[in-house]
């Protein structure tokens, strides 16, 4: 018979569940601000190719492409986090994602690298009242003298506002 062991979690302030684990995450450019997202929800990275637009999308939402016979929405971080007009040049990339099952692409100024960040690195994110949504950003990460923005993607492909993904019951 099987024993279950105890699994350590530690529960931030801000509520997000940060395991003692080391995390990885994928870090890229949007203007001058480094920002992160889990590496197991990348499924690839791909250059900016031409985007097929969709009538009435918001603005964030840039279009559809058909990855290997999939239609995949794309979406501008640079727009969605209101961060000015995007110029889009040999370093801006569209990340692949696969979040609930469901691919979607983002299009980020750049890629930087993969970090590992062990809790003791990761700061819940401060509470900034009404003026500034924080509500997608799952902690501040902090290497060497970098500091990164760790967005909980799958929170934020779930929200009202995007419609991308169906909202189920916990």
């Amino acid at each position: 018979m099987l024993k279950e062991q105890p699994v350590n979690i530690v529960v931030e302030p801000s509520g997000t569940v940060i395991s003692p684990i080391t995390n990885e995450f994928l870090t890229f450019r949007l203007g001058e601000e480094e920002y992160g997202i889990e590496i197991l929800k990348v499924q690839e990275i791909r250059g900016y190719d031409a985007i097929t637009q969709i009538a009435n999308a918001p603005d964030f939402i840039k279009g559809v492409v058909n990855l290997r016979g999939i239609i995949v929405p794309i979406l501008d971080m640079r727009i969605k986090f209101r961060l000015g007009s995007a110029n889009y040049d040999q370093f801006t990339v569209v990340i692949i994602l696969n979040v609930a099952g469901r691919v979607m692409g983002i299009v980020v100024d750049g890629v930087s690298d993969v970090i590992s960040l062990g809790s003791e690195h990761v700061k819940p994110a401060p509470a900034l009242g009404s003026v500034i949504e924080t509500e997608f950003i799952m902690g501040l990460g902090t290497v060497d003298e970098r500091m990164l923005i760790l967005i909980d993607i799958e929170k934020m492909m779930r929200s009202s506002d995007m419609g991308l993904i169906e909202q189920g019951i916990n």
